[in-house]
C-alpha cells in the first residue's frame, strides 16, 4: 500500500513539474519538413526556396529567394498559452533587405518572420495575428499594423541594424502581446506559420530559423 501511494506521489509531482514544459513548434527533421503546409503568396514569382541543415546547436530551416518569391511553411497546433506564453526564436540574416519601407504595402518584405495565429474567424484574414519579424530597417519593439489587415501586427524582435549575419535568440510574451496590442485575451493560439518574402521588393535575401519553441519563461 505504501509503495503504491508513493508511485502515485511520484506521478503527480512529475505531472506538476512538466506542465510548463517547452512546447516545441518547428524541429525542422526531414519528417516534419515533408508534412508542413506551403502557402505560396498570391501574385509572387515563385516558392521561397526553403532547405534544412544543421550546425552544432541541432537543425534549421534556410530560406532564400532573389525573383520575388515568396511562400510560408504553416503548422497548425495548438499552444496553451496560460503555461508556456513565451515564444522562443534562434534566427540569422546572411542578406538584407536594406532600403525597402517594410511599414508600407509596396516594401512589406521581411528576411525572416514568424506568424503566431489565433484563429477568430471563419476566413484567413479575420484571424487574429501577431507577425514576429527580423526587420532589415527598423528597430527593436516596433511595431504596427500591417498594411495589408489590420487583424496581423508586425513585430520586430530582430534588426539587422544591431545583428547582421550572426545567430540571435529573441523571446517574446505572445500572451501579453495579444492583450495589449490585440486588445484580446487569448488562452490558445492555433497555429505558428514562418515566411521569407521579397514579392514586393523584388530583392535577394538569406535567412535562416533554428529551435522555435514556447516556453513558460
Amino acid at each position: 500500500m505504501i509503495k503504491k501511494f508513493t508511485l502515485v506521489i511520484l506521478i503527480l509531482l512529475f505531472s506538476v513539474e512538466n506542465s510548463n514544459a517547452d512546447q516545441y513548434v518547428f524541429k525542422f527533421t526531414e519528417k516534419e519538413f515533408k508534412e508542413l503546409k506551403v502557402r505560396k503568396v498570391r501574385g509572387a514569382n515563385e516558392e521561397t526556396t526553403y532547405t534544412l541543415g544543421s550546425n552544432e546547436n541541432g537543425n534549421y530551416l534556410k530560406a532564400s529567394t532573389k525573383n520575388g518569391g515568396a511562400s510560408g511553411l504553416g503548422k497548425e497546433i495548438v499552444i496553451n498559452l496560460n503555461k508556456t506564453p513565451f515564444i522562443n526564436i534562434t534566427w540569422k540574416i546572411e542578406k538584407d533587405l536594406k532600403g525597402i519601407d517594410e511599414k508600407s504595402k509596396k516594401g512589406h518584405d521581411f528576411a525572416a518572420r514568424v506568424f503566431v495565429i489565433k484563429k477568430t474567424g471563419l476566413t484567413p484574414l479575420s484571424n487574429k495575428a501577431m507577425n514576429y519579424v527580423y526587420s532589415s530597417n527598423e528597430n527593436v519593439d516596433d511595431y504596427w499594423r500591417s498594411p495589408y489587415t489590420k487583424s496581423s501586427v508586425d513585430y520586430v524582435l530582430s534588426s539587422t541594424k544591431n545583428n547582421f549575419n550572426e545567430w540571435v535568440t529573441v523571446k517574446a510574451n505572445v500572451k501579453s502581446h495579444f492583450q495589449i496590442i490585440h486588445e484580446l485575451d487569448v488562452d490558445e493560439i492555433t497555429g505558428v506559420a514562418i515566411m521569407t518574402d521579397t514579392d514586393q521588393s523584388n530583392k535577394e535575401v538569406i535567412s535562416y530559423y533554428q529551435n522555435i519553441y514556447f516556453s513558460a519563461e
